[in-house]
């Protein structure tokens, strides 16, 4: 369960006894059955900039939005965000790019959500600290049980039958 590290043996004694039973994926699609209809890179950016523009209008504005079939779940990048820079004459100009991973396009809508609202945070918040998580709650406030819940799902994925999610 290498999605799960770090929380308690009870909980994880939990979700083990779920797992043993074939009953995780199940479980998530009872609570997550809303599906969303973010498919493509166009829809992903237009999904961005919707939260951005509520959220954070006076962070800087992103350059690109997509999904990318290249971030491996393994290494830890359900999403990313970068900022790339390009010389123009004189001046550096720095643009932002978020990167969601391509499993998502399948994942319950609150993940996505969640995902985006991670990413967006970085804007402002470069490391993972108090203030990076308290504006995920900001514009999320379910944040914390949807990061699990999607922690949960990956593992179904990954142990459970193919098609189990």
């Amino acid at each position: 369960m290498n999605y799960l590290r770090g929380y308690p043996p009870e909980l994880l004694a939990q979700v083990s006894q779920l797992l043993a039973e074939g009953r995780l994926g199940e479980t998530l699609r009872r609570r997550y059955p809303e599906a969303h209809d973010v498919r493509t890179d166009q829809a992903l950016y237009d999904y961005v900039a919707v939260l951005k523009n509520r959220f954070m209008r006076n962070a800087q504005a992103i350059a690109k939005v997509a999904y990318d079939n290249k971030l491996h779940v393994i290494q830890n990048a359900l999403g990313t965000h970068t900022s790339v820079s390009r010389v123009q004459g004189n001046k550096l100009k720095a643009k932002r790019e978020i990167r969601v991973a391509s499993l998502f396009k399948e994942a319950p809508a609150p993940f996505l959500r969640m995902i985006v609202v991670h990413e967006l945070a970085h804007l402002k918040e470069r490391t993972h600290d108090k203030a990076f998580y308290a504006l995920c709650m900001h514009m999320e406030p379910a944040y914390t049980q949807l990061e699990f819940d999607t922690r949960l799902w990956l593992t179904a994925r990954e142990l459970e039958t193919p098609g189990a999610c």
